[in-house]
């Protein structure tokens, strides 16, 4: 689990019987299973309690907002997970005490992009989920929807962009004064094409395909942000 999450699961088992704890994991884990294939308006409260092996009494006891607040706990739990992952991926490649030589910054950035999309692989549950909450956005309540880019796509997203503006403060981006613009462009010429082709991993893509898409989207990228 991400830093976060480990974080909060310290301090539960702390304050909580290991028991409360346990339950609590295994019945967001299976919610997570559950969510992940059915998505959030068919799955049933019944079938959520039956993954997690214990009675809807139960998952009500440590849900009271039964669907909706398992659904949110699930969404928070594995976004804070992925976001800890793409922090570390980015701290890793684009380390700002170590900027990239010039004649690297593509090498550097594809290795970045090819770890971006290689958490896909990684993390299926929560893109299946995030495969949903788009599909489904107009059925998910609005705060679940916020809580969710609260702990993930927002973070991240800042991030990256911070990371952007430390290889435009050694000359090597213009960001044309919007670093959270250019960092999404990066997303979405990296991963757009791979996620819409490959249902968000669900069918993957062959290597060399993925390759030639990352590849161009990061050439593209620099076509437009690399400093004259």
């Amino acid at each position: 689990m991400g830093g976060s999450n480990e974080a909060w699961l310290e301090k539960a088992r702390r304050e909580f019987p290991p028991r409360k704890v346990e339950k609590w994991v295994a019945m967001a884990g299976a919610a997570c299973i559950v969510f992940g294939r059915e998505g959030y308006a068919r799955a049933s409260v019944d079938a959520l309690a039956a993954e997690a092996g214990v009675s809807t009494r139960t998952l009500y006891n440590h849900f009271p907002g039964g669907k909706a607040q398992l659904f949110s706990t699930v969404v928070t739990w594995t976004s804070s997970e992925v976001k800890d992952a793409q922090v570390a991926l980015l701290h890793s490649v684009l380390d700002p005490e170590r900027p990239p030589r010039p004649e690297d910054l593509e090498r550097d950035l594809v290795a970045l992009a090819r770890g971006f999309v290689g958490l896909m692989a990684d993390y299926p549950n929560h893109f299946a989920l995030v495969r949903h909450i788009h599909a489904e956005a107009d059925h998910v309540p609005p705060e679940v929807l916020q809580a969710w880019r609260e702990a993930g796509p927002g973070p991240a997203g800042h991030a990256l962009a911070e990371a952007l503006d430390g290889l435009a403060a050694v000359g090597l981006l213009d960001l044309h004064g919007d670093a959270a613009l250019a960092g999404a462009h990066l997303m979405a010429l990296i991963s757009h094409a791979i996620i819409q082709q490959s249902h968000y991993g669900v069918l993957p893509l062959p290597k060399e395909e993925t390759e030639r898409l990352i590849t161009g989207g990061v050439a593209a990228f620099l076509r437009a942000y690399r400093a004259a």
